[in-house]
């Protein structure tokens, strides 16, 4: 096995946990080839940073192969022992997924806290979730994680407790009363994100109801989608150069070029490795995501490892059921142009030539704002597909009819008749067809926009 290690020095003023974090890559096969070991390891590094860490190393380790009881192999364990006393580091980060018995004997041999992959970011999530949903949906995740645990992880949990009704009934270990104990907690947990579940159903209705289309951001953590949507909405989301900045879905309203409104959201970012619990917690929140009538897929196409995270986040996207037909909803973004040099940026815009004319990436800078135009007009144009032009004539003294096109429909163009009045072709969501029938007469013509 090989290894590389640096140093990262003391934390200012020594207030915060010494950490190492060790990152143990298969050498080869398919998980191997998937991702480059030292991007891997620097992000494994930005994961331990996001939750304030002190970084007092970091350990590359090329696996041969995955040892049952430790994970590594027993002179590379001993090696990093001595690594951890010498730092004086109260907590181990393995980049991996630990089993509850791997976790205790690297413990025990590193006489230190061992977190793995999966308990690393459900800190993270613990921590940036700031709305009720998102603390209920953390909290669901921890403990199906913690049950997972619970599997002779701890000494006090082989107790027997006797007692009755609450207490558990004569012979009842104590990981069978934890194991009770957590289960009822998810059960109350499951039982209130039902009731957040119908009050976003609602909102997401009255939203319908008048009705904005809705585009949705996702994308790999830190690939600058609050900076995007930020950029779009002048809003001032969290934004920061850190994995998981922002959590919590946000909602903003903005113009396309032609004037029609849709609604912007911003969702979690997404991560290789994602903890499959963290995916069926957030269920709820990612729902956004597939009703929406785009999808802005946003890549960092300046990271060394950016067509892997596009697979990772395709992969979650196949997952909550957003393929075939879906596919058709969703523009790839690549984000973060302004940090490529002129030859590099040069051949990403001729790759991009090579796409299909639908299936087209879009480059743009959210931190300059280059691009983002061209962007806009991609929008609207997929959402034209499944909207009507319909054309109507006004009254030279239908003002308020006027306004009302322009706040519920797009003004495509605008003549003035002799007599004032004007002619209009304006463009409408089909649920919204018959109302603009209704109320500027029943001979409109339609039809399909191309």
């Amino acid at each position: 096995m090989n290894e590389t290690q640096s140093d990262h020095g003391p934390a200012p003023g020594g207030s915060r946990t010494r950490a190492i974090v060790v990152g143990p890559y298969l050498a080869r096969g398919a998980a191997a080839l998937s991702r480059d070991p030292q991007a891997r390891l620097c992000e494994a590094v930005g994961l331990a940073q996001a939750i304030d860490l002190d970084i007092a190393g970091e350990i590359q380790v090329a696996l041969s192969e995955v040892r049952p009881a430790t994970y590594l192999g027993k002179g590379k364990v001993d090696e990093i022992a001595e690594i951890v006393k010498e730092q004086e580091a109260g907590l181990v980060s393995v980049d991996c997924q630990l089993s509850p018995v791997q976790q205790r004997n690297l413990e025990k041999a590193w006489d230190a806290k061992v977190i793995d992959r999966t308990g690393l970011i459900l800190e993270i999530f613990g921590q940036r979730a700031r709305t009720k949903e998102g603390a209920l949906q953390v909290e669901l995740a921890h403990l199906a994680y913690q049950k997972s645990r619970l599997v002779r992880s701890w000494t006090h949990l082989e107790r027997q407790r006797g007692g009755f009704g609450f207490l558990g009934g004569p012979g009842e270990t104590q990981i069978e009363t934890d194991r009770r104990l957590i289960e009822e907690r998810m059960r109350r947990i499951e039982h209130d994100l039902d009731k957040v579940k119908r009050t976003r159903g609602l909102h997401r209705k009255t939203r319908r109801d008048v009705p904005y289309p809705v585009v949705a951001l996702v994308g790999y953590t830190n690939a600058g989608k609050s900076t995007l949507f930020n950029r779009l909405t002048k809003a001032e989301v969290l934004a920061q150069d850190m994995l998981f900045a922002t959590l919590d879905p946000t909602l903003r309203q903005i113009r396309l070029p032609h004037g029609a409104r849709v609604l912007l959201s911003d969702t979690v970012g997404f991560i290789s490795d994602l903890p499959t619990m963290l995916v069926s917690a957030f269920r709820a929140t990612l729902e956004e995501v597939t009703l929406a009538d785009v999808i802005l897929h946003v890549r960092d196409v300046s990271h060394e490892d950016s067509e892997a995270q596009a697979r990772d986040v395709e992969s979650i996207l196949e997952e909550l059921g957003l393929k075939g037909e879906a596919e058709g909803r969703i523009i790839e973004v690549w984000n973060k142009i302004d940090s490529l040099d002129f030859e590099r940026l040069d051949a990403l815009r001729i790759a991009a030539r090579g796409y299909e004319p639908a299936r087209r990436p879009a480059l743009v800078s959210a931190l300059t704002g280059e691009g983002l135009d061209d962007l806009l007009a991609r929008i609207e144009n997929l959402l034209a597909e499944s909207r009507l032009t319909l054309s109507l004539e006004l009254a030279p003294e239908d003002g308020q009819g006027l306004a009302w096109l322009h706040a519920h429909a797009e003004v495509l163009s605008r003549e003035t008749r002799e007599d004032g009045g004007s002619r209009l072709l304006v463009r409408v969501a089909p649920e919204r067809a018959d109302e603009v029938r209704r109320r500027y007469g029943a001979d409109v013509p339609a039809q399909k926009d191309a």
